[in-house]
């Protein structure tokens, strides 16, 4: 196995679990040495667990944006590592309002994390966190590694974000939640990697009567805020990438559409090596 890698630790669309459903997003990046956290849906503590991290060395994590698929955990899996044995610095990447939620958070746990201060000699989880709010352009440049952000195209949000990881050996891209928009093409130009959402079309009618308690506004969303695959399948022929990995896949979890239905779907419109995500999936780089 490489020293570099991802895994797509959770590859659902949406924040709802069901029974035998996967788990809403969540990535692990291995770059340069680097073990990046990419988006914190429900899950990723224990997805990080199953592939051997210690939460203890937690020290980078990045979010797209403020929906609760890609940040509900990320107070839990933070507040989790120190518990662990976290004594050092974690930095945090996200959109304007990200600091806002961290500081419910630990309004929400005072109580627990003061007495575990005190009670149990842990240093003070408050002063252990940096949260950075990002805009496009250059976010982190250390060492060998290099992470720019673009505005992705995900309405109503304004500050949604793809993200580019890139080091003297690799570039990854993650597209984060985004209808297609020309811009992610020259941002993925020539990628190891393209780690992009996607929908299956014929699929979400289906999906729609399952959710059972959205209206038209929900398919709206969908069809104004996400991309169907063969426009992911589109997007990375033009980047030029090396290879299309498909995630936040909306549906993940019907059973009457499988690996088959996605590879159909992008057939004609993209010739590469394709991966079809699936919880705790490991790409060697």
């Amino acid at each position: 196995m490489s020293d570099n890698y991802v895994v797509l630790l959770g590859t659902k669309g949406g924040p709802a679990i069901r029974p035998g459903s996967s788990m809403p997003t969540s990535n692990l990046y291995v770059l340069s040495g680097e073990q990046i956290v990419v988006d914190c849906g429900l899950g990723v503590t224990k997805g990080l667990v199953d592939q051997g991290m210690e939460l203890k060395n937690l020290s980078l994590i990045f979010i797209t944006h403020l929906h609760s698929d890609h940040y509900l955990e990320l107070g839990a899996l933070i507040h989790t590592a120190w518990t662990a044995g976290l004594k050092t610095p974690v930095d945090v990447y996200g959109p304007p309002g990200i600091d806002a939620y961290w500081r419910a958070f630990l309004t929400s746990m005072k109580a627990d994390i003061e007495l575990r201060i005190e009670d149990e000699g842990r240093p003070d989880l408050s002063a252990l966190v940096t949260f950075h709010e990002f805009d496009e352009g250059v976010v982190l440049k250390r060492d060998q590694l290099t992470v720019s952000a673009i505005r992705s195209k995900h309405p109503p949000l304004v500050d949604c974000f793809a993200l580019s990881f890139k080091t003297d050996d690799v570039h990854v891209v993650c597209s984060g939640d985004t209808a297609p928009f020309a811009g992610l093409e020259d941002f993925a130009k020539n990628a190891d990697l393209l780690v992009h959402e996607a929908m299956l079309e014929s699929a979400l009618p289906a999906l729609m009567a399952r959710v059972g308690n959205g209206s038209e506004k929900l398919m709206e969303h969908w069809l104004q805020s996400h991309s169907f695959a063969h426009d992911a399948a589109k997007t990375a022929t033009r980047a030029g990438v090396k290879r299309l990995a498909l995630s936040h896949l909306i549906p993940s979890d019907d059973p009457n559409y499988g690996e088959s239905d996605w590879k159909n779907a992008v057939e004609g419109h993209w010739d590469g090596p394709l991966i079809i995500g699936t919880d705790g999936l490991k790409i060697a780089l």
